[in-house]
């Protein structure tokens, strides 16, 4: 199953909307196949361990991270071609929440008189699969916070300016971050104030695709020269409330339409419910303060990421959140530290908001 996992974690950075799955086929302690889903729409893990081990698969024991599909979707059922194949047993480390498979496709095989059981290294499984996973469990994509800061937990200096307070090793680490997510989420004022591009662009990965960008403009401000707008290497999503006049952007800009909540401001989590429903699965957000403050408060942040600069920007310089005050400290979230590494001069901290980490 580790070797499962890690021909999963081959389709990192290519698989959306799909998820990371790795398959290996064994008899006794022998490979004899294996094989891991490379992009939605060509087959699946199961098909090419199978394609590999050929007659060897009859009477082998199958190891797979995620349950076989049991359903016709844009490639025949996983679940059928091992029970063709002679299949004798499937070991699986974490079923599958997709309606259209949930638990169907290991009752297809039991039916078969396959023998079949779940559970090994499951955690493991799931943490590869977070976005895909979220999507399904909780109705919303797996959604990261990204910032850089000083060590006085500063973002930029009192004039905007941000470029750059971290070094190379971290911004490459960003663009990794960009290139496996399903989308790149920010607001309008990041647009007015930096006229970032919010693209992938890594030199050492063969293969992998452009997150989609989405950026909440409630009142349509983007400008059309901006070059969100003006480059075409990522689908971009312009996010606005439904009463918003119409303006004229590039035939390749979409509009999306959201209902206001109670503040007057774009519904986050009916924006999310959206987004879930389009096959999001994983949302890498780099933004400023109003809509870091807004997704925690809203309670939609499953993981922060933070990359901490040795230098101080004084008391004048701008601060991540602006959160309402907090009377009591039993009222404060709770995140927990899931990992700290040293990348270059600055360190890179990831925490994870207490059920995320569950979940993982």
């Amino acid at each position: 199953m580790q070797r499962a996992l890690a021909l999963a974690e081959k389709g990192r950075f290519t698989t959306h909307p799909n998820p990371r799955v790795g398959c290996v086929i064994a008899q006794g302690s022998h490979i004899v196949g294996e094989g891991y889903h490379l992009r939605c729409g060509e087959p699946h893990a199961e098909i090419f361990a199978l394609k590999e081990a050929k007659r060897k698969a009859k009477g082998a024991t199958v190891y797979v991270t995620l349950e076989p599909c049991a359903h016709f979707g844009k490639t025949p059922p996983c679940a059928e071609a091992l029970i063709q194949a002679g299949i004798a047993r499937v070991i699986v480390a974490t079923q599958d929440p997709n309606p259209q498979v949930a638990g169907k496709g290991i009752a297809m095989l039991q039916e078969a008189g396959i023998k079949v059981s779940c559970g090994l290294l499951e955690k493991e499984a799931r943490a590869l699969n977070l976005g895909f996973l979220s999507r399904f469990e909780k109705n919303r994509p797996y959604i990261r916070l990204k910032y850089a800061q000083s060590l006085d937990g500063k973002i930029a200096l009192n004039n905007g300016q941000s470029q750059w307070i971290t070094g190379e090793v971290a911004r490459a680490d960003v663009h990794r971050y960009r290139a496996q997510s399903s989308a790149i989420l920010t607001g309008v004022n990041t647009i007015l104030a930096d006229n970032p591009l919010l693209n992938a662009r890594i030199d050492d990965i063969a293969l992998f695709r452009q997150p989609e960008r989405i950026i909440l403009d409630s009142h349509l401000r983007t400008p059309l020269d901006a070059q969100v707008i003006t480059d075409e290497t990522c689908h971009t999503v312009l996010v606005t409330l439904e009463d918003t006049p119409h303006k004229d952007y590039p035939q390749h800009i979409e509009i999306m339409r959201i209902p206001a909540n109670t503040d007057g401001k774009i519904d986050l989590s009916i924006l999310m419910t959206v987004l879930a429903q389009r096959g999001v699965n994983e949302i890498w957000t780099e933004a400023g303060s109003v809509l870091n403050s807004a997704l925690l408060q809203e309670h939609l942040v499953d993981e922060i990421v933070v990359y901490q600069a040795p230098m101080i920007l004084g008391n004048t310089a701008k601060d991540i959140f602006r959160l309402p005050e907090y009377t009591d400290l039993t009222q404060i979230p709770r995140w927990g530290l899931s990992s700290v590494k040293k990348m270059g001069d600055d360190i890179r901290i990831i925490l994870r908001h207490a059920e995320s980490i569950q979940a993982a």
